[in-house]
């Protein structure tokens, strides 16, 4: 504008224009100046706030953590690592504001920066850079950032042992947190808006005016309190979540009283409670003690008749003790008389055979029950009896127990006496009919089993008749065949049907002496 054919008076006027440009652009620098001091004003009054609320919201996590460990403990440690771990960064960056304010005066009368004279950072510039890199300084800086957010990401980690992974071990809100943080506090490399890649410190700091870089960690300050304060929330509120979740909660029947005769009317509610390790009372009074969260009660049945149980848990909640009434009923019934009378593995009785049976009466201990009935002995444990029948087709078991106050009660049952059964011819172990060469036969033992009967009885064949077609039979002592059975087997053809018949047994072990019945008969197919 001031140069060209022009005439010195056009001349001066555009070099005055210039001179009134450049007064513009100066005070639209002081006004911009002035409102980064005004900003960061802002976020230091922000930052004082946010350090009230985060403290008080912790306090309570450390009250909850102090009455309610089981439920709040892993909460108030995670909560005082964050709170650690916040500290530290934030008074970090208070030591890297004052790299911003280096050579700054305060204003005497003002108390405040000269904000419109921090126009340049050369302190920042000098310290943190070195050539198109990081001073020692700068590198340090990256370090400390890059630390804190892998610090609060661990301290958020819950005590999840059944999660794959540290981000399945945060809540979604603390992985929403945690992604928030690192994307705000991310160190690495970034475009400019002309698409110039620069390092992320040179990017927010080299060059700017001193009061923008003190807004700038100001508001750095600003995002951790908010950081701070989100993971309070998340982890309390998720505390809180786990304590009122459903899956804590068991449906619980709460009738008028324990005991009802038949025909009277059943009285009561349907509750939803809960009870777990965590639920830990200071005091509990009642007939009984504090286990897993619950009172389990032990005491002795007073008179015949309804009866009152009561008492009272205390419980501490923000340092004071709240007391939780119960009270409940319960009915006395007396000793029953009747005898509980079973046998263990029938419900007939064998003849022959010891008979295992259990033999009690309601409320009455076993040395004060006797029990009577032809072939029955004790077999030495409280209520076990053997009963081995003789003759007869029933025997009746008499049963008499003493009660507490000398009275006796008396019961009486009947069992039917049934004979062994007739066991089944086998071959090799395999009843019925089958097929095999001859050779298999004749080296195969001679059996007899008795399947899906209540005893493990042991047979032992002593005699059995071979039959081959068209030969005659061959009586066989013993359980196997003999010379004369493999004669007659030489001269079998392939389809002769082999009959095992009148097969003699007897019992080995429990049963022996018992005469046993004829052993059904076994098929052997010639191949």
């Amino acid at each position: 504008m001031a140069g060209g054919k022009l005439t010195p008076r056009q001349k001066m006027i555009n070099l005055m224009y210039l001179v009134f440009i450049a007064m513009l652009a100066l005070n639209m620098s002081k006004e911009v100046l002035s409102a980064f001091g005004l900003m960061n004003e802002k976020f230091e009054s922000t930052n004082k706030s946010s350090k009230s609320n985060n403290e008080k919201l912790l306090g309570l996590i450390d009250q909850k953590g102090t009455d309610n460990a089981g439920l709040y403990g892993t909460t108030k440690n995670a909560a005082d690592k964050i709170a650690v771990i916040s500290k530290n960064f934030f008074e970090y960056i208070d030591e890297l504001k004052k790299d911003a304010t280096n050579g700054v005066e305060l204003n005497k009368e003002s108390g405040k920066l000269p904000y419109e004279a921090m126009d340049k950072g050369p302190h920042i510039d000098e310290t943190w850079f070195k050539g198109d890199g990081y001073s020692p300084k700068g590198n340090e800086i990256i370090v400390a950032i890059n630390k804190y957010v892998a610090d609060m990401k661990a301290a958020s980690i819950s005590q999840d042992s059944f999660a794959k992974n540290e981000d399945e071990k945060l809540s979604k809100k603390l992985v929403s947190i945690m992604e928030n943080l690192a994307a705000t506090f991310n160190t690495a490399d970034v475009k400019d808006g002309e698409g110039v890649t620069k390092k992320y410190l040179s990017y927010h700091f080299e060059h700017f005016p001193a009061i923008a870089s003190l807004a700038k960690l100001s508001a750095w300050q600003n995002d951790i309190k908010k950081a701070e304060f989100d993971c309070y929330s998340s982890l309390l509120g998720g505390a809180a979540l786990d304590a009122a979740s459903m899956s804590n909660y068991t449906a619980l029947v709460v009738l008028e009283k324990s005991a009802y005769f038949q025909g009277e009317a059943v009285k009561g509610k349907v509750v939803l409670g809960r009870y777990d390790e965590n639920t830990k009372p200071t005091s509990f009074q009642g007939p009984g003690k504090i286990e897993n969260g619950q009172a389990v009660i032990s005491m002795t049945a007073g008179s015949i008749g309804e009866q009152n149980i009561n008492g009272q848990f205390t419980f501490m909640e923000k340092g004071k003790s709240i007391p939780l009434k119960f009270e409940g009923k319960y009915v006395v019934i007396p000793r029953p008389n009747t005898a509980n009378i079973s046998a263990d593995k029938m419900n007939v009785v064998y003849r022959g055979l010891p008979n295992p049976m259990t033999i009690s009466f309601a409320g009455i201990g076993d040395n004060n029950v006797n029990a009577s009935a032809p072939g029955l002995s004790k077999s030495g444990a409280n209520g076990k009896y053997n009963l081995n029948p003789a003759s007869g087709e029933s025997v009746t078991v008499n049963v008499t127990g003493k009660m507490s106050d000398g009275k006796t009660v008396s019961d009486s049952k009947v069992f039917r006496i049934k004979g062994i059964p007739a066991p089944q011819a086998a071959i090799g172990g395999t009843t019925g009919s089958q097929k095999g060469a001859k050779s298999r036969l004749q080296t195969s033992q001679i059996t007899a089993i008795l399947p899906d009967f209540l005893y493990d009885l042991k047979f032992q064949v002593t005699q059995f008749v071979l039959k081959v077609p068209g030969q005659a039979s061959i009586v066989v002592n013993g359980d196997r065949v003999n010379a004369q059975c493999t004669a007659a087997l030489a001269r079998a053809t392939k389809g002769d049907q082999i009959t095992i018949s009148d097969v003699k047994t007897k019992i080995i072990g429990d049963g022996a002496g018992i005469q046993t019945k004829t052993a059904a008969p076994a098929i052997f197919e010639i191949q």
